[in-house]
């Protein structure tokens, strides 16, 4: 269907589908990271790269695979990581096989801040994000989701 006019624009369907789901998660960002703000002290972005972190393990994470993993420049990876080691969640050390290559480990403070947060965050998904879906369409909700999510990512062009 090809679009004539604002009016139709306004109305079609496909947008209109696009703008609720960048509404809801406009929204549900904003509820949901306010009170991470408010009771961990940490953005949700710090969040976000506190978890990519701490699924990597003791091996830690390039700077790079942080900044891929959230759409960020290399130079704003860095910042926020220098942000996250002030406030003594994250540390940075030279990889042992490059040391041109920072990897980013969670202190024990940063550990301590992932389980508070997950624990406050699953509360606030299961109130603002899952409730408001029937029990029977979840699953398949998040596995559209995944798929939306996975098939944005591999569009992405790659950081070098």
């Amino acid at each position: 269907m090809e679009i004539t006019s604002a009016q139709q624009a306004g109305y079609d369907p496909r947008i209109l589908a696009f703008g609720r789901l960048q509404g809801a998660a406009n929204r549900l960002e904003y509820l949901l990271g306010r009170e991470l703000e408010r009771e961990c002290g940490i953005t949700h972005l710090m969040y976000e790269v506190l978890l990519i972190v701490g699924r990597a393990g003791p091996d830690g994470l390039t700077m790079r695979s942080i900044a891929q993993e959230q759409v960020l420049t290399t130079g704003g990876a860095t910042r926020l990581v220098d942000r996250m080691a002030a406030l003594d969640l994250v540390t940075r050390t030279p990889s042992p096989r490059d040391g041109r290559v920072q990897l980013v480990r969670l202190t024990p403070l940063g550990e301590e801040t992932t389980v508070r947060a997950s624990r406050l965050h699953v509360e606030n998904i299961e109130q603002f994000f899952f409730r408001p879906v029937p029990a029977e369409h979840r699953e398949r909700f998040a596995d559209d989701l995944r798929a939306l999510s996975h098939a944005a990512r591999d569009a992405l062009p790659r950081l070098r």
